[in-house]
């Protein structure tokens, strides 16, 4: 039978040795056998902590010694900081010869050959490679000379047509993963749906205008590489004749496009890929978990080489952490293992809500930091940034020092800053700043229709009803497109001031939910992205009604107004101790002595969008485990067992502990509640049984322009 869940006792923090030397010799069994492998195919599945890097680098240098030149070998990674650190290492074990190994990223090196080869295909050598921002300009060019600009009679299925943005991030995911534009809008944009020929029109004259401009994208490079290698060959041999060995790192994290270069650029099998299938976490950027999981059938007489050594985590971590990976439907078995000794089983931790689950970070992380634990080796974990919203107000107001990784600072985004405007206006109705941008929010107003808004609302002691007098003598002026806006934002505003009038002020958590029954829908017709942001106002609605009043709440937000991310951090600079709150991929690759995962329940662990698709479900399991595998020394995981529901009016509701974390899993923790009357975890069922060439005319074809 379980232990029963426990009252927090005081920290009796048990000090660990640190984590050994990865650099240090000797390797490992598993480590040597991969290192001095030959000349077939080989994968090594790297478990977390286990010192893949050590190992890739060991095997350059094994091929340097067994008298492959250096300039012969290719080493692909995913940033070239990644590239030059894993070089500089190689050279400590082989000397000056290592130099010449052959380095970078896949866009990189996509560049340089491209340099070299292009003009033979028809691609002039002085071809400029555009940046995401001018890539963004360039597809508005398109989609403005198309005549989507203005775009009036759309279908009733997509109200608008995307932005220029989305455009471009539709176009990329089409080139990295192949798959066809309509698929794609079906999956990730359905709202667009009735737009896909219309989508697919702009991707080709984004194309022509690259052409005629001399003009690659990112994404050119890699698909100009792999079509030289498939559709060039003359220039195909010239290329492979380059390298002797391919090694790749972070092979989980490829997509479509970057394994179909490999296969062109390796079809002898002299290729060494390193990752591990339980840490492919990035599909939303379009890579594919299937590149690692059909490595051995794509390159038939493949070795496969598991380390399962783990230098970074104690045992009782490694134990949970191996619970929840085991239940994943399709997988390399592996077991993750370590020689330390010691470390406590990681904590359960139950609270009643979420005011609850930041009172129990901030105790804990400041007795670790007064027990010598310094802030940058603890790491908040969220599975969305939203989601530390109210960790980091409180952090501000306690004046800890933190640094915010992955996102854009919850208090920055621009739909935020829509809502709290509507605050201010009830707050302060001559806030002229406020006003300015709620009715730049609204459809058909302009410029020079909110200024002469705003000019007769001061003319009318700032009363919301003046500028709902549209039409009328003495009224404001505008276009017939801005009327109904102008005048359902003043119902809002002055229908909440008279019942304020009244001696009943709306609270905060109410003056959102209610001007929101304006705002959502504009947010849906002004952001691509509808469903995270909705889900940020959820969450500003739920920190919003745990202050007392309006004044209170934004006086909290305005005492230190952040202007970028590092604001928020204060008192800290790059050099100082700061906490960590990261979102889960932005901390993978890293590691801290301590680390909290928080909002450990079903909606969250799997998010809510993924719970009817298993590969995504899968994927969410797999992040859970990379959080959980962050952790050096200890490791908290709470469950806030009330959730604040703004589709039920309000209401707070039982929250589902998250199915990952089933019975088996359970069994390898410690239950901790915090509170006395905080009541048992709800009951799960048990998942434990879960199944373990013209190029230019070539890039044109992709799109069938002529």
């Amino acid at each position: 039978m379980a232990e029963p869940p426990r009252i927090v006792p005081p920290l009796r923090r048990k000090v660990l040795p640190p984590a050994p030397d990865r650099d240090g010799p000797p390797l490992n069994a598993a480590q040597a056998d991969a290192a001095s492998h030959g000349d077939t195919p080989l994968l090594i599945v790297a478990g977390a902590g286990s010192g893949k890097t050590r190992t890739l680098i060991h095997r350059v240098a094994a091929l340097i010694r067994r008298g492959v030149p250096a300039g012969r070998i290719l080493l692909l990674t995913f940033t070239r900081r990644a590239a030059q650190e894993m070089l500089t290492r190689c050279e400590r074990l082989v000397g000056a010869a290592s130099q010449q190994v052959q380095g970078g990223t896949f866009h990189g090196v996509a560049h340089r050959l491209l340099r070299r080869f292009g003009p033979s295909a028809g691609l002039p050598a002085d071809f400029t490679i555009l940046d995401q921002g001018d890539a963004v300009d360039l597809m508005g060019l398109t989609r403005s000379a198309l005549g989507y600009g203005d775009l009036k009679g759309a279908p009733r299925s997509a109200p608008r047509f995307p932005r220029a943005e989305t455009l471009l991030t539709v176009y990329s995911r089409h080139v990295n993963t192949g798959r066809p534009i309509a698929d794609l809008l079906t999956d990730e944009w359905p709202h667009f749906t009735a737009w896909a020929g219309d989508v697919e029109r702009c991707c080709a004259d984004y194309v022509r205008r690259k052409a005629e401009r001399n003009l690659l994208d990112y994404d050119d490079l890699l698909l100009s590489w792999a079509l030289l290698l498939e559709q060039a060959p003359p220039i195909a041999a010239q290329i492979r004749a380059l390298y002797d060995h391919v090694l790749v790192d972070e092979y989980q994290d490829t997509n479509p496009l970057q394994a179909r270069i490999l296969r062109a650029l390796c079809p002898d099998g002299r290729l060494t890929v390193v990752g591990d299938d339980a840490q492919s976490i990035y599909a939303f950027r379009g890579a594919s978990i299937r590149n690692i999981l059909d490595f051995p059938t794509t390159f038939p007489g493949t070795r496969v080489v598991t380390l399962e050594q783990n230098y970074r985590s104690t045992a009782p971590i490694l134990e949970t952490s191996n619970a929840v990976i085991s239940r994943s439907r399709e997988r390399y078995s592996k077991s993750l293992w370590t020689e330390r000794d010691g470390g406590e089983a990681p904590w359960l931790v139950t609270v009643r809500d979420e005011r609850a689950q930041t009172e129990f970070v901030v105790g804990r992380l400041l007795e670790l930091h007064e027990q010598g634990t310094p802030l940058r080796e603890m790491a908040v974990l969220v599975r969305a940034g939203y989601l530390s919203a109210d960790l980091e107000i409180e952090l501000a107001n306690r004046r800890i020092p933190y640094e915010k990784w992955g996102g854009l600072k919850f208090l920055e985004a621009a739909h935020i800053k829509d809502l709290l405007a509507f605050l201010r206006v009830l707050e302060n109705p001559r806030d002229e700043v406020s006003w300015y941008r709620l009715l730049r929010l609204l459809p058909g107003v302009g410029d020079a229709t909110a200024r002469g808004a705003i000019d007769l609302l001061a003319r009318h002691a700032w009363e919301p009803m003046s500028i709902g007098a549209v039409g009328e003598p003495g009224g404001l002026r505008v276009p017939a497109k801005a009327r109904p806006g102008l005048a359902a934002l003043a119902a809002l505003l002055d229908g909440m001031r008279r019942v304020e009038r009244g001696d009943r002020p709306h609270g905060p958590g109410e003056s959102i939910r209610l001007v929101r029954q304006l705002y959502d829908p504009l947010l849906k017709a002004t952001y691509d992205d509808a469903p995270p942001r909705l889900a940020d106002l959820d969450q500003l609605e739920t920190i919003a009604a745990g202050y007392p009043d309006r004044t209170t709440f934004l006086a909290t937000l305005a005492l230190e107004p952040p202007a970028n991310t590092q604001d928020l951090a204060v008192g800290a600079t790059g050099e100082d101790d700061a906490l960590i709150i990261s979102t889960i991929h932005s901390a993978k690759g890293k590691e801290w002595d301590v680390v909290f995962v928080l909002h450990a329940s079903d909606g969250v662990f799997p998010m809510a969008r993924a719970a009817n698709d298993e590969a995504q479900v899968d994927e969410e399991r797999r992040l859970l485990y990379v959080a959980l595998t962050r952790a050096r020394h200890e490791l908290m995981v709470t469950y806030p067992l009330h959730s604040y529901s703004t589709r039920t009016g309000g209401d707070f509701a039982y929250s589902q502990l998250s199915r990952f974390l089933d019975p088996g899993v359970r069994r390898t923790m410690q239950r901790v509640t915090v509170g006395d009357d905080v009541p048992e975890l709800l009951a799960l069922p048990d998942t434990t049984a879960a199944p373990v060439v013209d190029l230019r005319a070539l890039l044109r074809g992709q799109f069938g322009a002529p």
